[in-house]
């Protein structure tokens, strides 16, 4: 027979265990988890079931929407501002880029972006929003909407 107290701690360190196995996953979001061996796996929205040592949350991804807060100088002494509206419709091609999503499309917008101002800006960013999900939609991203100003 154990003892009482020791009884207590294997039964409350078996309750940590459970409590920290059962994962809640807001809606409108996906995450994802790796494995200590390197493979991966998304949850959706709900309740799931995680191995506690062995997996870890890695991406937290909003699937709603995500802002990216562009400012970017011109050659003309000018400045690029506004922001990029960007949603996540792929989480398993997302997920390598989640992270870095803010510099790759602050560099595609740089390049993409034409000197001098030759167009209006409601013109540019027309063109912005399909070259950017020309080139990012592949990756399970689509842009939604490029609300950017010159001034």
């Amino acid at each position: 027979m154990l003892h009482p107290m020791l009884s207590l701690v294997l039964m409350g360190g078996l309750m940590a265990l459970i409590a920290a196995s059962v994962k809640r996953i807001p809606e409108g979001q996906v995450y994802t988890l790796r494995r200590i061996g390197g493979q991966t796996r998304t949850l959706n929205a709900g309740m799931h079931w995680k191995w506690p040592l062995i997996e870890r949350v890695i991406h937290r991804i909003r699937l709603l929407g995500n802002v990216v807060e562009i400012e970017l100088p011109l050659a003309s002494g000018q400045s690029l501002r506004g922001a990029v509206y960007v949603q996540v419709v792929d989480a398993q091609r997302a997920d390598p880029i989640v992270d870095s999503i803010d510099a790759v499309l602050r560099g595609r917008i740089a390049h993409l972006v034409t000197e001098p101002a030759t167009e209006d800006d409601a013109t540019r960013n027309r063109r912005l929003k399909a070259e950017l999900n020309r080139e990012i939609g592949d990756r399970g991203l689509l842009v939604t909407r490029v609300q950017l100003t010159s001034g």
